[in-house]
């Protein structure tokens, strides 16, 4: 693994920008990479816009010449949008179950970000190419509300809400075990799991993740939670929950295989509230759930 230490005349770069002019290599590549977990800093996962501090140590797990030789255009796949809002600067999808956001390592193609590119050739182009109009995920088995920048002007906005932790997401999760209290805060920091680089744990060096949760409903052995992030770390909820042994039902790769449901994690975005950017007028919204979780709460009753 190839380590690149950032010297005092490279401060304040963005890391995908820096590693750009470092290796050569095009800005879309290596935030493809930077996602895909093939890029460190200081030991931990980052994000591109990560600004660069003296004595950093990147870490690279790939070969640059075989990454910069693979195609990395956006295939325009005609794939349904729930669409809940749209104006000329955004697009509030409802994001099923199973649909990944945008490309990544070993898939290309049927993600939200190659449906987005075939419903609109109007969308923000801050994060790449193949990644229009994104400006935060969730991940493929959650579903819900995820919102699109159609320009970036309207890109930047959005993203300093996501900064200042002024635009406010909430989820609703079906966890194993009961609670005693109705409300919590877990406060851990969360970082990449060295033994399994698929999964975020809490650990000590870890970035700052706060997770407040309020219980919904009770059920034997099961709950209904609300979850509201006040940090947006990978896999937060996910790691979170099975930190204080209460892993979301059906992620097996947090808690294991469920007898329940079996068919990825019981995650659902419900709740967004955010300014919209030509007025800041506040935007609340909240969808159900899909059908699927409705199902499974069923059988609890």
């Amino acid at each position: 693994m190839e380590k690149i230490v950032v010297s005092k005349e490279d401060v304040g770069l963005r890391l995908d920008n820096y590693l750009k002019d470092k290796l050569g290599m095009k800005r879309q590549v290596i935030q493809t990479l930077i996602d895909d977990g093939k890029i460190f800093l200081n030991g931990n996962s980052s994000k591109n816009g990560y600004k660069l501090k003296e004595g950093d140590e990147i870490s690279l797990n790939f070969d640059p010449l075989k990454e910069e030789k693979k195609e990395y255009d956006l295939k325009k796949e005609n794939i349904p949008l729930d669409i809940v809002y749209e104006d000329e600067d955004l697009i509030l999808i409802n994001k099923p179950k199973g649909l990944v956001v945008h490309p990544g390592a070993g898939n290309k193609e049927h993600t939200l970000a190659n449906a987005l590119a075939y419903y609109s050739s109007s969308l923000s182009k801050i994060n790449g190419t193949f990644r229009p109009g994104i400006v935060h995920r969730i991940d493929k088995e959650t579903s819900g509300l995820l919102l699109v920048c159609k320009n970036d002007e309207a890109h930047h906005y959005i993203a300093k809400q996501l900064e200042t932790h002024t635009m406010h997401r909430s989820y609703l999760a079906l966890v194993k075990g009961n609670f005693t209290n109705n409300f919590g805060e877990i406060d851990a920091p969360i970082g990449r799991d060295e033994k399994n680089r698929l999964r975020m744990k809490v650990k000590k060096g870890g970035k700052e993740a706060i997770t407040r949760y309020e219980v919904k409903e009770r059920y034997h052995g099961y709950t209904l939670l609300s979850l509201d992030l006040k940090t947006g770390r990978t896999h937060q909820i996910r790691a979170h929950m099975a930190f204080i042994d209460h892993p979301i039902v059906g992620d097996n790769l947090y808690g294991g295989k469920s007898s329940l449901y079996d068919n990825g994690q019981l995650l659902h975005a419900y709740k967004i509230v955010f300014k919209r950017p030509k007025d800041e007028r506040e935007m609340i919204f909240e969808i159900p759930l899909p059908q699927y979780f409705l199902e499974v709460l069923n059988k609890l009753t």
